[in-house]
Parts: structure tokens; C-alpha cells; sequence
């Protein structure tokens, strides 16, 4: 074709495109729009209420700023004040290549606390500051630092977490300048503000609280956490900072933590990947006017703590990246603890599971697939697999009055419950999943984008 040729073509086809644009509907163009145009998507599970009201924990006040880490035009740095002599308690990723920032945490806590010494968070979304070597220290350093210096607190009683994409450095000199904003804006009821502060790809903040008659008072515990995606167990699948008025030392609250992250958030996944960045930070101020937690107090603000913790994962797994389901998988009969994890966790973490979830097709023989591969101890024979109530399969064959459109009606739930007996023992876990739809590689594949 002839060069002349090629420019008319050219100048055609720039009118035609221009005609396009003008006669395009609303969904065309915005499918065009910059995604920071786009309207915003909110997770089909998210609470129907939004965020709860949480109430004032003597002795936390919260403050947010935009500081452009990433984001532009929202609120991407949170900082929290804790009273003087505020015991702390934390637990961590286990990934080893974590970040600079939970390495940093995790030396804090091991530290001796000064005798009455305050205590701070400051936590930024957009980067990770994860994968960073030595200048994700300094950056560390720098902002922890900072926090210190305006607060008049060592160095050693303030906490970092950094949020978002892995591998770049941190821009702390932008977070470091927007100290002075944080501490003239720390208010008592900031809570909310501080959880959308730290938002990634959440579609929405979550927030839990719980409360327990001490002696001689009321005890609260509220709490805030971020997570959507990257989630899966070793500790702490997320970042979740949970603040209590109790009296208690800061031994007995590690203790509590720990005893029962495995039943909260180490029993829900989203994708089977393990954040880099994992943070769970639990502050008791001791300004409540209730005795100190001990005896049967003690058991019932455990209690309630473990009922906030598992409220926050839960809510997590309705946020997962693209979920449109909630999915229960609750094993049973199997001969070790060990097992019934092993069972759970394929089962969750199966992509044609999953799937198959998202698709609201009922493919039982996927589940019992999951359970092969797993290698926990299993019998063909004295497997049962129900969908909720329904009866899909047992003695080693599909259940003779099983029927698909009953498996499918429970599939077309939001919430879905698959158990298990696995007809050899004891042993039980349950873990929560959600499904894996088209969003969640949307999500995904434009994160850095």
C-alpha cells in the first residue's frame, strides 16, 4: 500500500475513534477511566451495618494523614498513642524473608520495658517496606524514630508496620514529615479513621469489640485489622492492632495472644500465600476501674478477646480479593490434629474447590481430591462428605439419595458449610476460605499498576 495510502487510513480511522468516544455509553468509558475514577467495589459479604461502633478504650487515641506513600487524596499513615505503662503483647509472620518493620517489632517486645514508659503504632499502607535490606532499616529507624522524638517515649516502646507492594523502598522521609499533622490530630474516637488508614485492597474497614464485667468494673477490648489478600496461616495473616483497659501484665496477655491465634486468624485463607509483612498487636492500657484480670475474670476476658479476634478473621475472609462466598470447612473423626488441618487446609486452599465455589457448582468429587492430596491419614470407605445438613457421600460412594439440585441450593448460598468426617478418630479443625472468582486476578494482576 502506498504511503499516501497509509496516512488517509490513519486519518480515517482517528475519526472514527473520535465518533466512538462520543457516542460511547457510560459502562464503555468507564471501563476506559483511570481506576482511581472508577466507582468503588465493595465485598458482597461486608457487614450490612459498616463499621461498628466501637467504644473508647481509656488510654488509645488514634490519628490519620495523607501522606502519598502510594496512595493520593486518602488517608495513608495512622499513628496511636498508649498511655504510660500500657503492657503489650504481639505475634508475627513466621515468613522468612519478613520485613524490616516485624523484625523490628519482634526486637521491641523482647526488650526490657523502662518502668512507666508510653508506648506507640505508627502504620503506613501502600509499601511493605519488605525486601528493602538495609535501607528498610534506616527507614525504620527514621520513622519509629521520629514518632519517639515527638512523643517524648524511647525509641524501644514505638511499633512500625508497613503495608502494600513488596520490594521498593520506602518513601519515610513523606510519612516522617507528617508526624506533626499525626500527633496534633490523636483523638480518643479515631478508631475508624486509623482502620481505613491502613487499607490495601480491603473494600472495607473492619472493626470488632466485645466487653467483660471485672471486679469492680467494665472491661473493653476493640479492635481494627486490614487484610484481603496474601492470606493464609503462619501468623499473623494480616495486620490487626486490638487495644483492652484491662489490667494485666503483659506475660499473661502474650499468653492469651497466643493461645488463641490458631483457632482465629490461623484458620482462614484466602490464597495459601503468607504476607511478608504480618502484623498482630494487642495493647493493654490498665485504666479501667476493674481489679486486676485474674480467676474467673480471667477466663471470661480470654473469652471475649478470642470472640474479637475471631470476629476480625472472619471479616477478613469476606473481604478476600473477589469473594463472593463464605465458606465454612469444618473436618471431623481424624486421626491427629495434625491430620485435620492438613484435610482443612487442602480443602480450602484447592483452586478447583474454590472455583467450583465461585461457579455455584456442588463438584463433591473435587473435595474428595483435596483430601487425597493431602496426605493426612484417610479410608475411601469411612469418608462422609455433607453440604450443610444435605448427605453427599458416604461409605465410599456417592449417598444413593443424594440430589445435585440439593447440593446446588446450598452452593447458592453466601455463607456455605462443607464438612467432613473423616471416620478414624478424634481430631477436628475448622478453617474458613472464600471462593476464587475473576476479581480476584483483576485485583491481582493490576495491583502495581
Amino acid at each position: 500500500m502506498a504511503k499516501t495510502d497509509w496516512k488517509a487510513e490513519a486519518k480515517s480511522l482517528k475519526k472514527k475513534v473520535k465518533a466512538l468516544k462520543a457516542s460511547a455509553a457510560p459502562s464503555i468509558l468507564e471501563a476506559a477511566a483511570p481506576a482511581a475514577k472508577k466507582a468503588k467495589i465493595v465485598s458482597p459479604l461486608a457487614p450490612k451495618d459498616g463499621f461498628p461502633k466501637l467504644p473508647i478504650i481509656r488510654g488509645v487515641e488514634f490519628s490519620a494523614a495523607e501522606a502519598g506513600v502510594k496512595y493520593l487524596n486518602r488517608k495513608d499513615v495512622m499513628l496511636i498513642r498508649l498511655a504510660p505503662g500500657t503492657a503489650m503483647a504481639g505475634v508475627f509472620t513466621t515468613s522468612s524473608t519478613r520485613s524490616g518493620c516485624v523484625r523490628d517489632c519482634q526486637a521491641k517486645l523482647a526488650t526490657k520495658v523502662p518502668a512507666g514508659a508510653g508506648a506507640a503504632i505508627i502504620v503506613n499502607s501502600g509499601n511493605s517496606n519488605a525486601f528493602t535490606g538495609k535501607v528498610g532499616d534506616e527507614a525504620v529507624a527514621a520513622v519509629t524514630g521520629g514518632v519517639a522524638t515527638a512523643l517524648g517515649i524511647p525509641a524501644s516502646r514505638v511499633f512500625s508496620s508497613s503495608t502494600g507492594v513488596i520490594g521498593e523502598p520506602l518513601p519515610h522521609v513523606r510519612i516522617t514529615a507528617k508526624i506533626p499533622e499525626l500527633v496534633s490530630g490523636l483523638a480518643l474516637d479515631g478508631i475508624e479513621m486509623a482502620a481505613h488508614a491502613m487499607m490495601t485492597t480491603d473494600t472495607f474497614p473492619k472493626g470488632a469489640t466485645a466487653q467483660v464485667q471485672g471486679d469492680g468494673g467494665v472491661i473493653q477490648i476493640a479492635g481494627i485489622a486490614k487484610g484481603s489478600g496474601m492470606i493464609a496461616p503462619d501468623m499473623a495473616t494480616m495486620l490487626v492492632y486490638l487495644f483492652t483497659d484491662a489490667k494485666i501484665s503483659p506475660t499473661a496477655l502474650q499468653k492469651m495472644l497466643s493461645r488463641n491465634v490458631g483457632p482465629t486468624f490461623n484458620s482462614i485463607t484466602v490464597d495459601s500465600d503468607t504476607s511478608t509483612s504480618d502484623t498482630l498487636l494487642l495493647a493493654a492500657t490498665g485504666q479501667s476501674e476493674a481489679a486486676e484480670v485474674k480467676g474467673p475474670v480471667a477466663k471470661a476476658f480470654e473469652a471475649a478477646l478470642k470472640a474479637v479476634m475471631h470476629d476480625l478473621a472472619l471479616q477478613v475472609i469476606r473481604d478476600g480479593e473477589g469473594a463472593t462466598k463464605l465458606v465454612e470447612i469444618r473436618v471431623t473423626g481424624a486421626a491427629s490434629e495434625t491430620d485435620a488441618a492438613k484435610a482443612a487446609f487442602a480443602i480450602a486452599n484447592s483452586p478447583l474447590v474454590k472455583t467450583a465455589l465461585a461457579g455455584q457448582d456442588p463438584n463433591w468429587g473435587r473435595i474428595v481430591a483435596a483430601i487425597g492430596k493431602s496426605g493426612a491419614v484417610a479410608d475411601r470407605d469411612l469418608l462422609t462428605i455433607r453440604f450443610g445438613d444435605v448427605v453427599v457421600a458416604k461409605n465410599g460412594w456417592r449417598n444413593p439419595a443424594y440430589r445435585e439440585e440439593d447440593g446446588a441450593a446450598h452452593f447458592q448460598q453466601e455463607e456455605i458449610l462443607i464438612r467432613v468426617d473423616m471416620g478414624l478418630g478424634r481430631a477436628a479443625r475448622t478453617v474458613w476460605t472464600c471462593d476464587l472468582t475473576n476479581r480476584y486476578i483483576e485485583i491481582n494482576a493490576d495491583y502495581r499498576s
